[in-house]
């Protein structure tokens, strides 16, 4: 028998479970009115005993849609959540070890990428890939972020961008932020107490949680942000887990909070990656600290190892020293089987998680709850066919977010140490992967090779192989006759443009200050 979907049922808070209620309850309120008789409730019941793991700081651009999209004031979310601009990643000793190996996998597309592959003329022309970095020749971008500067001036409207732009943030004072919103402004029903007991339906699926002080929680829909615990899809449900340790060793994480020597140092534009013996150590700029993390794998580093690696990162980069113990964290790359069972969705952690390093895993969340907010159900008639497309959707992304990550790894070209040998053995490698590699070493990465749902487009995968030195087959290849004549217009445009940038944007600490004082646009 169907039944209208009336109730809502959160299970878990932290970031996953505050934007998921956030952009469901925003929804809802657009489509039905706000204090609609008849509309969904959404509750979301949260443990006060539980803290958030709060690994990942970094944000995709698709975070501006999101908090838009929820009422919130950019600027209140700068101020609240202690936020600067992130406008891609830095990449240094990914691909030698050396001092000047450096590349930067910028937030913005190449110049005029929907009609022109500007990497396979940057990969067959050595007289332009041996002097100008790949980021540098096709976007004034990278210029803005090696001089730390805001992707945006003071007079530009709140989220809107002169360059592609996410945020760094502070992950405990982001879920306090949207927490506050979602109950004061968006009618979330919130309720602080653990859950002690699931009931299932007969047909198997979630017909009520117990709570340990507030009684029993009946719902229609349950979306499971518990974390790495699962209690619904995995505990309760019993889906299964695919782990991906064969092909991403990073199975830990000590993670630290550094401030700066000097309250007005600048504020990086880009996540810093840092490669190590056995990962690699992230580097965020936040206004008034910097989060810094050593992701590693457990096979090859210990505990105390890597936590002396991190202390001797800090130490050399020159910030002040910790005044907190590290953190550290341990974790099973991979993810669920299915995300979707019956009338219950995993959405973060507990659906799947890998190491930090392109910001998938708050985008999987954002990509998760607007779905579903898209194609709310009406009634439990239409779960089971929107529990197949979900579940098609998110297996595709989860599979290619675990081939891009991987990229990164079999490009390199460090033999230091056992940890850099085998993330290049074959047998680790996808196999979808290793065709998509060969293709590519007689044409660049380009929009025929994947589908319309990418988290990261093809202009992500030209960054990271022309950064990484991918050894293709391309030089010296003739390219169409006028692409000579669109590289001079592109490139004298670029130049013309970092200058404009370079002399109009203000350094990232200058604009938040600015934001402190008065919201934007000012």
């Amino acid at each position: 028998m169907s039944v209208s979907i009336k109730s809502v049922v959160i299970v878990g808070g932290g970031t996953a479970g505050w934007i998921t209620a956030g952009v469901l309850s925003a929804k809802l309120i657009e489509k039905f009115g706000a204090n609609a008789n008849g509309a969904p409730i959404i509750t979301l019941i949260e443990s006060d005993k539980l803290a958030p793991i709060g690994v990942g700081e970094g944000t995709l651009p698709t975070m501006r849609s999101t908090l838009s999209s929820m009422g919130i004031s950019e600027s209140t979310f700068i101020k609240e959540c202690n936020a600067s601009f992130k406008q891609g990643s830095t990449f240094r000793k990914w691909r030698t070890n050396e001092s000047n190996d450096v590349y930067q996998h910028p937030f913005s597309l190449p110049a005029e990428f929907s009609t022109n592959n500007l990497a396979e003329y940057w990969l067959s022309n050595a007289e332009v890939n041996e002097y100008q970095a790949f980021a540098n020749f096709v976007t004034p971008q990278a210029k803005v972020c090696e001089q730390k500067l805001a992707p945006k001036q003071s007079t530009t409207p709140e989220f809107a961008a002169v360059c592609n732009y996410g945020y760094h943030l502070d992950a405990g004072k982001f879920s306090n932020f949207l927490r506050t919103h979602c109950i004061k402004n968006l009618q979330v029903r919130h309720v602080v107490d653990e859950v002690i007991n699931i009931d299932n339906h007969p047909n198997g699926h979630i017909k009520s949680v117990t709570t340990k002080s507030s009684g029993v929680l009946e719902g229609q829909l349950f979306i499971d942000c518990t974390g790495i615990s699962a209690l619904l899809i995995g505990k309760h449900l019993g889906v299964g887990f695919i782990s991906k340790k064969d092909t991403l060793f990073i199975d830990s994480a000590v993670a630290a909070q550094a401030d700066y020597v000097n309250s007005h140092a600048p504020i990086e534009s880009n996540t810093l990656s840092t490669a190590q013996a056995a990962g690699w150590i992230w580097d965020i700029g936040l206004p008034s600290r910097r989060g810094i993390g050593y992701a590693y794998s457990s096979q090859f580093a210990s505990r105390d190892l890597a936590e002396e690696t991190l202390q001797d990162y800090i130490q050399h980069e020159k910030y002040a020293l910790p005044t907190a113990d590290c953190r550290h964290i341990s974790f099973e790359p991979g993810h669920r089987e299915r995300f979707w069972s019956g009338n219950c969705v995993a959405i973060g952690l507990s659906a799947g998680f890998v190491e930090p390093l392109e910001a998938s895993s708050l985008a999987l969340v954002e990509l998760s709850c607007k779905m579903i907010a898209e194609q709310f159900p009406a009634s439990t008639f239409a779960l089971p066919q929107l529990e197949k497309r979900f579940n098609e959707v998110f297996l595709y992304r989860w599979q290619r977010i675990v081939e891009f990550l991987k990229l990164h790894y079999v490009l390199s070209q460090r033999a230091d140490s056992a940890f850099w040998v085998q993330n290049k053995d074959p047998q680790s490698v996808p196999e979808r992967l290793k065709e998509m590699l060969e293709g590519w070493r007689y044409q660049a990465p380009w929009h025929y090779d994947f589908d319309r749902i990418e988290i990261f487009p093809s202009a992500s995968y030209q960054y990271i192989l022309c950064g990484m030195g991918y050894a293709h087959a391309l030089s010296g290849m003739a390219v169409s006759n006028n692409m000579d004549a669109v590289v001079a217009r592109l490139t004298y445009a670029n130049k013309s443009m970092s200058e404009k940038y370079l002399s109009a944007l203000p350094t990232n600490r200058e604009l938040i200050e600015k934001i402190k004082q008065k919201n934007l646009p000012i």
